[in-house]
Order: C-alpha cells, then structure tokens, then sequence
C-alpha cells in the first residue's frame, strides 16, 4: 500500500479473531488488520488515557512518521502491542466494536491477542512468562515448600535475584500462598460434592483456591445465608488468563477443556456457575466461546450462558424471600468500591456495590479507574513502574473516600491498592459475610432501623 492510498475503516478478509481460521495465524494478514486498526485509533483518539499502547501509537505517528501509519515499522508495533494489558477498557469506551453492532468490527484487545499468539507460536515463551502462566503450579510447588515460598518473598537477596534472573521486579508485593487450598477446605466442610446438581456450583479461581481460600469461604456463607445450593467440584484449574496474556493458546485450551468437563455436568442439570474474580468470569464467558473449537466450543458456549459473578447472581435474587437481610453490623458510612476493568467488560452492572448499600448506613462511592495491576504486569519489571502510574487515579479515587472500609471485586486490584494506597480492599462477599455476624464490623445494626431478619 502507498503511503498517499487511503486506508479503509471497514473490516476486510484480514479481520479475523477466531484461532481456528487459518488467516488468523498468517502474519501477512495481521500486518494488514494492524494498519487498519491503528489508522482508526489515529483518527479517533479517544483511548489516549488508559495503557501506554495508544499514546505510544500517537507518539510515534506525530513525532517521526507525520501521521501515516504505514510507517510505522516492527519496533514501533511491538511497542504499541507489548504496553497492552489487556484490561480492555478501550473496548468498552471505543464506539467502533463488534459489541456495538458497528460497521467497523474494531476489536483493538484482540488484536493484541493475535499479535502475541502469532509471536509465542513463533518464538514460546520466557522462563518468567512460563512461570507467571501457571499459578496453579506455583501454588504446588509453594505448598510443598512448607512456607519457605512466602518467606522467601521478603528477603532482598532474594527478591534481587527474582528480578535479575526472571524479571520480576524486586518492590512487587506479591500475593501470599495459603498452607492449605479452598478444595481441601471445601472437601472437610462437605461442599464438595461428586454428583452434579445444585443450583449454583462454585468457579473459586486460581487465587482463591491457592493465595486468599478466605474469599470463597465467605462467599459460601452468604450463599448459604440465601438460601442458595451452592456446591464445588474437585480438580478446577485457572482459567487460562495469564497463559493467554503470553499468547499461550494451546495452555488455554488445556485448561478450558479440564474446566468444562468439571462444570458442565452442573450446568446440564440447571446450575449456574459463579465465578468469584471478574477476570476469570470473563473468561468462562467471553473468551472460551471464542478461542476453542469444535465440541469444545460448543461445550464452551452452553457453560458461558451459566456463568455469573457471585453479586450479580446474589442481586438477581434480592426480591425473593429468602434473600436475607439479617445483618447484625455494619461498617456505619462510606465504603470506597472499585469496580474491576474485566466486570466493567461484562456489562453486567456493579451488583458488588449495590448489595453492600443493602447493609444499613453503607454508602459506598464509586470508583471507576483501572488500578493498573492487570493480571501479571504489575509483577514484571517492564510494567511495575507503568502500574502505578496508571492507577494512580483509582488510588486517589479510593482515598478521596476518606473511609477506612475499601471494597474490590478484584483480588489483584486489592494487593495493587494495599502496596500503593496503604488500604487492601475487602471482597464484596466478605463484606455481606462480615455484615451478616454480630462481630463484623463495630457498629451493631438495630432491629429498630428497619431491617427485617429473614
């Protein structure tokens, strides 16, 4: 194409996003789906505040190449595609999406997607990558390490070495390991069951199955508190997000396949399947149907119809009578709530904050940033500095609460805010958790402000 020959907006042949299709991987026809998708960010503009993909793009076409994307060359690519995080907030503020019905079909986070799935076909995976790929695998290898892991993480020595060797950058606050899993947990308890059935069966995610069982915990309580059949199943695994971040498909697919066949047999007998991090509830629902193929694919799209995050599910019930408003304190005033980029994605609401207004005297104020932590980039050497800058406005945000309660949907985004804003945000469902015992907060809820035990 010659630099003065106009770029077309509308989708061609080479605007292609299904793995399955041969032209996904030809990086002949990625190349052609890039101009064309940056020549519409060029136009545009709108996503200039979020990552540093878009004002890397700008920079580049007006400070060397006088606007004309053809001439942009590999390196100035790479450094569009490699600042991509994937939180895809640019998906939801752009005009121009599938998910808008517009003739575009402009999909810039899947683009980034193809672009690093054509690279690790081609050149794999860093050591550092493979290791962030698998959490699952480093909570058994923590676990067997009897608390060495944990120690470990806070000697500077250490740390240094983590940073030279695997780029994993020496200030991160990385997330604890539990001695012990949510599965066995959830086996002692009896809420493991080998039968399918239910009406709910519980998504507890990597991280809550291996660094915080505390937030599944407490989400079965509320379950339980409503009424609410909620069931797990042994042998989940994570959910392919951080394998996907690295253009990892084949990780993915072998994590998705393992996850339907525990959960399907649930959501054929009328369970819906709650997903407690928003990332992974996007994944179960948004990216299964659409990277895997043939029956697994179809298997994928009848367990994407299931697929709820635990607030949403709980709000759908709020008018039915079993819903439960029995709550015995309350934490008395503001809660700063951050609402995580990937629930944001789902357009499914911001259930987590209107159910804890359901405590009596809870305000919670919105805060709507993207916090920077973004699966596994705050952890590596490249991105911890980005991340920070990135979040300082939700940090800021949350602050602006002037409140001691912080409440996130997010784990990570908790552990970002704990590091760079000295608070570490409660999960909704421990909020209701703790609302619902006399001993959960300070303030006791009265009978006589109006709130009827059921």
């Amino acid at each position: 194409m010659s630099s003065d020959e106009r770029i077309s907006y509308l989708p061609t042949e080479d605007t292609v996003y299904d793995p399955s299709n041969a032209l996904y991987w030809d990086p002949k026809s990625l190349a052609s789906e890039t101009t064309r998708a940056f020549e519409i960010c060029h136009g545009c503009r709108m996503c200039f505040k979020y990552c540093d993909s878009f004002p890397n793009l700008f920079k580049a076409l007006d400070d060397q190449y006088d606007g004309d994307v053809t001439r942009l060359n590999e390196q100035d690519v790479s450094s569009v595609m490699d600042a991509c995080f994937q939180c895809k907030l640019c998906e939801v503020q752009c005009p121009y999406t599938p998910s808008d019905d517009h003739e575009f079909q402009m999909d810039f986070p899947k683009l980034v997607h193809r672009y690093k799935a054509i690279r690790h076909r081609k050149e794999g995976s860093k050591l550092r990558d493979r290791m962030l790929a698998d959490p699952d695998k480093a909570g058994r290898m923590a676990r067997a390490s009897l608390g060495l892991a944990d120690r470990m993480n806070r000697v500077k020595v250490h740390r240094w070495f983590m940073e030279t060797f695997l780029g994993i950058h020496r200030d991160k606050l990385l997330p604890p390991f539990a001695s012990s899993t949510f599965e066995a947990w959830a086996n002692r308890e009896g809420y493991m069951k080998e039968e399918a059935g239910g009406e709910a069966v519980l998504f507890q995610t990597c991280y809550v199955q291996n660094n915080e069982p505390q937030i599944g915990r407490d989400t079965l309580t509320v379950m339980d508190k409503n009424s609410v059949d909620c069931r797990c199943v042994k042998g989940l695994e994570c959910c392919g997000m951080p394998a996907w971040e690295q253009g990892d498909l084949a990780s993915v697919r072998k994590h998705a396949k393992a996850n339907l066949d525990k959960l399907l047999p649930f959501v054929e007998k009328g369970a819906v399947v709650l997903a407690i991090n928003p990332t992974c509830s996007m994944m179960l629902r948004r990216e299964y149907p659409e990277l895997l193929e043939g029956e697994d694919q179809e298997r994928a799209k009848q367990l994407a119809a299931a697929v709820r995050d635990p607030s949403e599910f709980l709000w759908s019930i709020k008018d039915e009578a079993r819903f439960s408003r029995d709550f015995k304190s309350s934490p008395a005033g503001p809660v700063a709530y951050h609402a995580p980029c990937h629930l944001r994605a789902q357009r499914v609401g911001f259930r987590g904050r209107d159910l804890l207004r359901l405590i009596p005297n809870t305000k919670p104020k919105m805060v709507m940033e993207c916090c920077g932590h973004d699966g596994t980039y705050a952890m590596k050497v490249e991105g911890f500095d980005a991340s920070q800058r990135v979040g300082k406005k939700s940090f800021d945000g949350m602050k602006d609460a002037e409140t001691e309660y912080w409440s996130t949907d997010c784990p990570l985004a908790a552990i970002q805010f704990e590091q760079h804003a000295g608070v570490k945000p409660i999960h909704p469902m421990s909020m209701l958790a703790r609302a619902y015992r006399e001993d959960g907060f300070e303030t006791k809820v009265e009978q006589d402000e109006g709130v009827e035990p059921t």
